[in-house]
């Protein structure tokens, strides 16, 4: 089948795209500069063609809140920073299976569990690794969800034995490119995160990292921290737009980015990263308007984060099913054969929210 848009530019990188060649920095630059409708269509068709006609959900889990030492400037969660918010230790694996009970109804596929620091570390924290290993078999054995873990930078050692617990996806997002990720975070580099990545692959488990968008990054920066995505190899791609928290950096900046720089973004990413879920997180409800949310899932996107973030809230499940379905597209339902109209209806009456145990900021790492 042959897929045209009307654009040169962008049929040509579709067509390479199509036939199995990966695209380089090259094309992404070129791709930036076109139309916004003609690379939504590429996008869209790049989905249809390598992904299985769904859009994945997952949902996350802010199992440790606060006090992290590193000086991230999107992040609420930073001591460097006076944000403001509710911080406590790890929630241990009752209230961590509670909200993974609570994805599973509202019909995630995956669910994370996330601490915000440096590392979970199986040395100098012992108790905790072994609460967040009992979490891990909990959720595992009590839910149909794929259990994922965002816990900060990994030993060898460490990651081989969360492989072995079953993880699936291990999040470690670089946030942004090479050379503007100084610009956001001093106390640790850029390097230092693609390093926890091979770890973890090399451990066995799949890859999602991704970045936030808004940040004062170029358009070429977008594109420098995708190739560096494809260099590291991941199957997940989370794009979040920053959500400026008060009390941090980012948020005396403000938000950089229009409607259309965010759709162009996911409709290259997708080209860029034909066989990974795109997945638009945290930053879209207030980044884009209500009727603006279903655009980039109609430019190739095919996963989404759904509920509330790491410290700050989302929007109800029930609202991103209506989203999926403007945009044509249906829920993904292997791991979880839930019913929409169920979750609809439940959310449409009383929407559910615990600040403990629900995730909230972004996924998962623009909190």
């Amino acid at each position: 089948m042959v897929y045209e848009t009307g654009n040169e530019t962008v049929d040509d990188a579709l067509e390479r795209v199509m036939a199995g060649e990966r695209l380089d920095r090259t094309d992404g630059l070129a791709l930036m500069a076109q139309p916004v409708d003609a690379l939504a269509e590429a996008g869209a068709a790049v989905r249809d063609r390598f992904g299985d006609g769904t859009v994945d959900a997952c949902s996350i889990v802010n199992a440790k809140a606060g006090d992290c030492a590193e000086d991230c400037g999107f992040c609420a969660q930073s001591v460097h920073f006076d944000t403001g918010i509710d911080t406590y230790g790890f929630l241990g694996p009752e209230k961590i299976l509670e909200a993974a009970k609570r994805a599973e109804r509202d019909g995630a596929q995956r669910f994370g569990i996330v601490v915000a620091e440096k590392g979970v570390s199986k040395e100098h924290r012992p108790g905790e690794w072994a609460e967040v290993l009992e979490s891990i078999r909990r959720v595992r054995d009590e839910c149909d969800l794929e259990v994922d873990a965002s816990l900060g930078i990994l030993t060898e050692e460490e990651a081989a034995i969360l492989a072995e617990e079953g993880i699936n996806h291990y999040n470690h997002n670089i946030e942004t490119s090479p050379n503007y990720f100084p610009e956001i975070i001093g106390s640790h580099s850029f390097e230092d995160r693609v390093k926890t990545l091979e770890v973890a692959k090399e451990a066995g488990m799949d890859l999602c990292a991704g970045v936030i968008l808004g940040m004062g990054e170029t358009p070429t920066d977008r594109v420098e921290a995708a190739i560096a995505l494809q260099d590291i190899g991941v199957s997940s791609l989370p794009v979040n737009v920053l959500n400026p928290v008060a009390g941090t950096p980012l948020a005396e900046e403000g938000v950089d980015i229009t409607t259309e720089e965010i759709v162009k973004t996911v409709a290259v990413y997708k080209l860029l990263h034909p066989d990974a879920r795109v997945r638009l997180t945290g930053g879209r409800e207030v980044n884009l308007e209500p009727d603006e949310q279903h655009l980039p899932l109609e430019a190739g996107a095919d996963g989404i984060l759904t509920g509330d973030y790491l410290t700050t809230e989302g929007q109800s499940p029930g609202d991103d099913l209506e989203i999926v379905e403007r945009a044509g597209l249906e829920p993904n339902m292997d791991a979880n054969e839930f019913d929409p109209e169920a979750v609809k209806d439940r959310h449409s009456d009383a929407p559910e929210s615990s600040t403990e145990t629900a995730s909230a900021g972004v996924e998962p790492s623009d909190d």
